[in-house]
């Protein structure tokens, strides 16, 4: 059974409408489920997953804040264990969360659609296990939903690949061309040189994956310097809270492989996480900085692709 969301704790916020547009957030996987007797998905009320959420709305949904209105469900996601292990018998992640944590997910999106969204137009957003929910999202509910598909103005599906035979096999959903067109899809998968030298596998990535560099918009290897970059959010640990900074992060495509590549310094890890992090996402794999390394450039790139909206309707 799902979760019931006509609750006020099945959501972590649940906003005051003070934005003409909405964002509907699916947050990352959160739960690891490691230890012994681990469930494979998360209760709702696991702490793990509650205290990362708390992390996740600063680092990731706020950048929707400026300008929409951010509801952002609780669900019972897999946990990262149990992920692993479907992505090595099957190679893929959708068995993972086609089940429990997409039920969850659009039972969230019906009430939300019939009691909070008010017929407003949203953006759909997600990272991680999150866009592998919301892949499914678009490929089944908004095929069932034409009349709120219509009025979703992006879907930034970010931090797992969408693909060309995504595209092919549901035309309903379009790839973004540029930095202003609505309706589509944006994401990327942002990677460090040395998973290319190595051509490192990660379970974020898929054959003909499709990136778009967050610096300059563009679908090809056209380099955008740390020059374009507009900040990128970081982690201040005197302070013990988070800014805004210049790390050199660039941006470039990488065709072969479907991703962005930077020479952005990495964030510091331990190292048993860091030996985590390179058996998913690679030896040089930077899964986590996918919000924060483009962090202004995408806050600025919603506000357009909103006002392109509006000036179409």
């Amino acid at each position: 059974m799902a979760v019931d969301y006509s609750q006020k704790a099945s959501w972590y916020q649940i906003p005051a409408i003070t934005k003409e547009v909405d964002t509907f957030f699916i947050y990352p996987t959160e739960y690891l489920g490691f230890n012994e007797g681990d469930p494979d998905y998360a209760a709702l009320d696991n702490e793990e997953m509650l205290e990362g959420v708390k992390i996740l709305h600063i680092v990731q949904a706020s950048v929707y804040e400026d300008a929409t209105n951010v509801f952002l469900p609780y669900y019972r996601q897999a946990s990262l264990r149990y992920a692993g292990e479907v992505h090595k018998k099957t190679g893929n992640l959708d068995s993972a969360v086609s089940g429990i944590p997409y039920e969850d997910i659009t039972a969230a999106l019906d009430y939300y659609f019939e009691n909070y969204n008010a017929g407003r137009p949203f953006i759909l957003a997600s990272h991680s296990q999150g866009s592998i929910i919301a892949k499914l999202v678009l490929k089944k509910y908004f095929k069932e939903h034409p009349d709120y598909y219509d009025r979703m103005v992006a879907a930034y599906v970010i931090g797992f690949a969408v693909t060309k035979d995504d595209l092919e096999a549901n035309p309903h959903m379009k790839f973004a061309t540029g930095e202003t067109d609505t309706g589509v899809i944006i994401s990327w998968n942002t990677e460090g040189i040395k998973n290319v030298e190595e051509n490192a596998q990660s379970c974020v990535l898929l054959p003909n994956g499709i990136s778009i560099n967050p610096l300059n918009w563009k679908l090809d290897e056209t380099y955008a310097p740390a020059s374009e970059n507009l900040g990128s959010l970081v982690i201040n640990e005197k302070l013990g809270k988070v800014e805004i900074a210049d790390i050199g992060a660039d941006a470039q495509i990488n065709l072969a492989r479907g991703t962005v590549i930077t020479k952005a310094r990495p964030e510091p890890m331990t190292e048993d996480f860091a030996k985590v992090a390179a058996q998913f996402f690679g030896v040089d794999g930077r899964h986590d900085e996918d919000y924060a390394y483009y962090y202004n450039n995408l806050k600025a790139n919603v506000a357009k692709r909103i006002a392109n909206y509006k000036s179409s309707r």
